[in-house]
């Protein structure tokens, strides 16, 4: 009961936050969505029709439905229904695992730490699973929602192979009402290990995955022939980093490949056809160059619109940009046009991306550079569900189908665009307008403000899970930049990259913790003297809320 209340406190605290309303659905009720433009997806766009969510499925759609008595009407003149967006990678949900070294004056905590009898070092054991790391609750998917999210693919960014990742909803009080698919991929990075061990090397991290894949192979067949016959035969040893393999080895399971470069690519393709493996491709900067290979492979794209920046001040002094980099920059957002014409199947993720509302402005890049909109509403729907096996029940509006929805006012790629709306298992999250203030400009008219006031003092407390720690942030604001520091028992870091929003802030920091370097991604929202949102390191997310001080 007490972690009942402590939930429901967090939950309450959290939509507060956000400027969403309270009113969440059970997934007993009927929920009508009538007058609104709907973009099935699976066929074409109905220009005023109703949707009908009960028990937490889409139980009818289309122009001329009758509204169930039982239904809860929003009307939707003025607004468009879309499939609940999907990110198709992200390590949303998953707790940091940073861990000091001891004997440097620092706190030796380790973030949620992990402990495994594995035959293999931290990095190279594709046994991990991120439904087990997956930290439950809704609070901290709010902004995400806020911003047209229903669904995502949640694996670690650590280690060479990252582990098999899970497809979850975001929203349930449960890991397991979350839960879609608990094990979906393994997760493969062409990295090395950080801690001196083997592989140090590119090179290296090639051998090992081979060896790895080929001492599965004969694990299996010792196994096999075991099984068959044990008598006068030593039993094999039991090794569950390798056992995590078969199912990859058997095309059971798909390996995804975390490549973006050409040559990443490549060596991913030659690898599956070496092992004859079920793969995948997720970031895929240059996938457009072997588009070719893809295709006759049959191996889809989870392609990321973390599109690169530029790097360079604008100070005269400043070195120049690369070459090399300025092609990245320019051909990056031609990328899904460029596949889609080679007919090779993606799907849309966010790549890491510092603020969230970077996907959907990406993604019009991509139609402004070749690709059409309906290919990336699908690459941000169907497609996804069709690369997850999931598209029998996620990715298109149709009846019988999981009530996962995205309602906006506007379209979804317009920079005006307000998600008014989610629904995730048929429980609906309703966003607030938010306030208007009159202009000169439009003659007393009012509009939207163009960025939110969040300047000040705050204390606040990052939930560490296991240690909650304190720090402040003082932010400075001009305009739409956003300067200042942060600091707490990392001690004291200046703000980088800032920018404020309508919505909210995020910026970067560089801190230094138990003498390790770690880079900081920070967004988050202020409601009157409340402030809340998420930091993002290379190990995961954790989630921070606070309150102005004078």
């Amino acid at each position: 009961m007490k972690n009942l209340i402590l939930r429901f406190g967090i939950a309450i605290f959290a939509f507060i936050a956000f400027g969403w309303s309270i009113e969440a659905q059970t997934r007993t009720e009927t929920l009508a969505i009538t007058n609104a433009r709907i973009v099935t997806v699976s066929g074409a766009a109905i220009e005023r029709g109703t949707v009908v969510v009960r028990d937490g499925l889409i139980e009818a759609v289309g122009a001329n439905l009758k509204v169930p008595t039982d239904a809860r009407i929003i009307d939707g003149t003025g607004l468009t229904v879309y499939p609940g967006l999907i990110d198709a990678n992200t390590n949303l949900g998953l707790p940091a695992t940073i861990t000091p070294p001891r004997g440097q004056g620092q706190p030796t905590t380790q973030i949620a730490p992990t402990t495994s009898n594995s035959n293999y070092p931290d990095g190279l054991q594709p046994e991990e699973m991120a439904i087990e790391r997956l930290k439950a609750g809704e609070a901290q998917f709010e902004t995400v929602r806020s911003a047209g999210f229903t669904t995502a693919l949640i694996v670690s960014r650590e280690g060479i192979f990252n582990g098999q990742s899970a497809i979850i909803n975001l929203a349930g009080d449960s890991v397991s009402e979350m839960a879609i698919r608990p094990a979906f991929a393994e997760h493969f990075t062409f990295t090395t290990l950080r801690t001196g061990q083997y592989p140090t090397s590119l090179m290296g991290t090639f051998s090992a995955f081979r060896q790895m894949l080929l001492d599965a192979q004969r694990l299996q067949i010792l196994r096999q022939t075991y099984d068959k016959n044990p008598r006068g035969m030593r039993r094999p040893e039991a090794d569950k980093s390798l056992e995590a393999l078969l199912p990859v080895l058997n095309r059971a399971m798909p390996i995804v490949f975390n490549a973006n470069t050409e040559i990443e690519i490549i060596r991913a393709v030659d690898l599956a056809k070496e092992f004859n493996l079920s793969a995948i491709i997720s970031g895929g900067q240059e996938a457009w160059k072997v588009a070719d290979r893809l295709k006759a492979n049959n191996i889809p794209v989870l392609l990321s619109l973390n599109f690169p920046k530029r790097t360079a001040t604008a100070s005269p002094d400043a070195d120049a940009e690369s070459l090399t980099l300025l092609r990245l920059r320019a051909e990056t957002p031609k990328t899904a046009g460029k596949l889609a014409n080679a007919g090779v199947k993606f799907a849309f993720q966010s790549g890491g991306m510092t603020s969230i509302g970077d996907f959907l402005t990406n993604a019009n890049k991509a139609t402004e550079n070749g690709l059409t909109k309906d290919a990336a509403v699908r690459a941000m729907t169907l497609s996804a569900a069709e690369i997850f096996g999931l598209d029998n029940r996620l990715g298109t509006i149709e009846a019988g189908k999981i009530a996962n929805l995205t309602v906006s006012r506007g379209d979804i790629f317009s920079k005006d665009k307000t998600i008014t709306h989610v629904v995730i298992d048929g429980k609906l999250f309703e966003q607030k307008e938010k306030p208007k203030t009159p202009t000169p400009a439009t003659g007393g008219a009012t509009q939207q403000p163009a960025t939110a006031n969040v300047g000040g003092n705050y204390a606040i407390t990052i939930e560490i899970p296991g240690q909650a720690t304190a720090a402040t942030l003082n932010l400075i604001q001009q305009g739409e930049t956003l300067t200042g520091t942060i600091a707490g028992q990392f001690g004291t870091a200046p703000l980088k990259n800032g920018k404020i929003t309508a919505e909210g802030f995020n910026f970067s920091a560089t801190v230094e913790f138990g003498g390790q370097t770690i880079d900081l991604d920070v967004s988050g929202r202020v409601t009157g003297n409340q402030i809340s949102g998420t930091i993002t390191t290379p190990q995961g997310a954790i989630p921070f809320s606070g309150a102005k001080t004078p």
